[in-house]
């Protein structure tokens, strides 16, 4: 297994600069822009998608670069979020919890179809689990999807998805028997399907450039063969995407952190107050310090729990911890950031506003930070 001190080859890193690039030729000199306007264009996905971003880690049958090295995947992501958008990385990657279930479950005409449409940026995926007054509790989803025939008729809503306006695939949730998990199952909806809309534009406090919306079904009809995985199955599909689904938001709030410790380092050796920089003040350089050493465990831990996963493992538990200590880490830092910053840190333009802002949906999405300490508890027997 690898270690966190030998997680990168020359191959990550040759795939970290494209990323790079990208991020700093198509998305640096637009994004306060788009950040503004609540969405980003959707060409980028296709742009994403000729540099080789979007089929990270999946098989190239499909379009992909192929299965088998996470860690192919954590270099590119760390690239993207230097976008300084969780937004926009968000929006980019919504494929990447949308696609999962239909790789590994789909039928193979639904695989080939629609995987490799949107790997080429084709098209948008995303994935609708979370309903209004549901929240983390999925075990109890009420969106209803009846057996008839050969299709299904579904009712119901969702709510705070990723993509949701612009999507034209969604990996939905759904209930076909029983309450409770035993009664789950997956079905994926084609965006013109009739009876299936689109609601408001969601506002929120941070991620603005990724577009959130609700969804609503309304005796929305879609074939059986429609279903991804077996019928009352899917609470499996749903807890098996969300390992790798929280290990991204591990590496994002990781990230998050990062962005803003770099810019408060650069900003305190320039700003100068009382006849020196800032950085001058002992109580300048141990709060660098303290933040530093956090943002350093939390992007070791996060590599070991890749790690892990890479080897074939489940680490359900570290996963969680990870989760809930990145996305600590991220609101301590960035706070500390806008601190060290003063007034100019309350403004959009100094950027760690921005982190701020984006850094506080980690502790939420994805299974707040609550829900993963019973995650823990259970895991260690309590």
């Amino acid at each position: 297994m690898k270690t966190s001190t030998h997680c990168f080859n020359e191959t990550h890193e040759q795939a970290r600069q494209t990323a790079q690039r990208f991020v700093e030729r198509e998305v640096l000199p637009h994004i306060d822009e788009w950040e503004e306007a609540g969405e980003f264009p959707r060409e980028l996905y296709r742009k994403a998608a000729d540099a080789g971003l979007l089929g990270v880690g999946y098989p190239e049958a499909l379009g992909g670069t192929g299965e088998g090295d996470l860690f192919l995947k954590v270099a590119v992501s760390e690239a993207l979020m230097r976008s300084t958008s969780g937004g926009l990385v968000a929006g980019l990657g919504s494929h990447d919890i949308a696609l999962p279930p239909i790789v590994k479950w789909g039928p193979k005409a639904m695989r080939e179809r629609v995987v490799p449409e949107v790997l080429r940026g084709d098209a948008v995926a995303a994935l609708a689990i979370t309903e209004p007054g549901g929240g983390s509790d999925v075990a109890n989803l009420r969106t209803r999807a009846e057996k008839e025939g050969d299709h299904y008729r579904i009712n119901g809503s969702k709510t705070f998805i990723t993509s949701g306006h612009r999507a034209d695939y969604y990996t939905v949730a759904v209930r076909t028997g029983e309450a409770g998990h035993n009664g789950i199952s997956m079905l994926l909806v084609e965006r013109d399907t009739p009876g299936f809309s689109r609601g408001r534009m969601l506002k929120k406090t941070g991620w603005w450039a990724s577009d959130t919306a609700e969804l609503f079904f309304e005796d929305v009809k879609v074939p059986a063969g429609n279903l991804i995985g077996q019928e009352n199955g899917g609470f499996m599909v749903i807890m098996t995407n969300f390992l790798q689904e929280r290990l991204m938001l591990c590496i994002m709030g990781a990230m998050t952190a990062r962005l803003a410790l770099e810019k408060a380092m650069d900003y305190s050796r320039e700003r100068e107050a009382f006849g020196r920089t800032i950085s001058g003040f002992q109580v300048t350089r141990h709060k660098l310090v303290d933040m530093a050493t956090r943002v350093e465990l939390a992007t070791q831990y996060t590599y070991h729990c890749a790690a892990l996963m890479d080897a074939g493992k489940a680490p359900v538990k570290e996963v969680a911890m990870a989760k809930n200590f990145t996305a600590e880490v991220a609101e301590e830092v960035t706070r500390e950031a806008v601190q060290l910053h003063g007034g100019m840190g309350y403004m959009r333009e100094a950027g760690v506003e921005r982190l701020a802002r984006d850094a506080r949906i980690l502790a939420i999405g994805g299974g707040t930070t609550e829900i993963m300490k019973e995650l823990i508890a259970r895991q260690l027997g309590l």
